[in-house]
């Protein structure tokens, strides 16, 4: 991971987690994307969150 500093607390310690709920397409698709939070550890404060397996929000016209 790079070099971040937490805006909040100056911190230069940050970790990755998932959430346990997949985010879903709304129209009837069982597929589900994995949310990937970037948190300082020692105030904890979120500094981003991306999507994995962007592909299943792409329309399929």
């Amino acid at each position: 991971m790079e070099n971040k500093i937490c805006s909040s607390c100056g911190s230069t310690k940050f970790h990755e987690a998932t959430d346990y709920i997949p985010l879903k397409p709304t129209k009837g698709s069982f597929q589900g994307a994995h949310k990937i939070f970037s948190f300082c550890m020692d105030c904890g404060i979120v500094d981003s969150i991306r999507i994995e397996n962007t592909e299943i929000f792409q329309n399929k016209d």
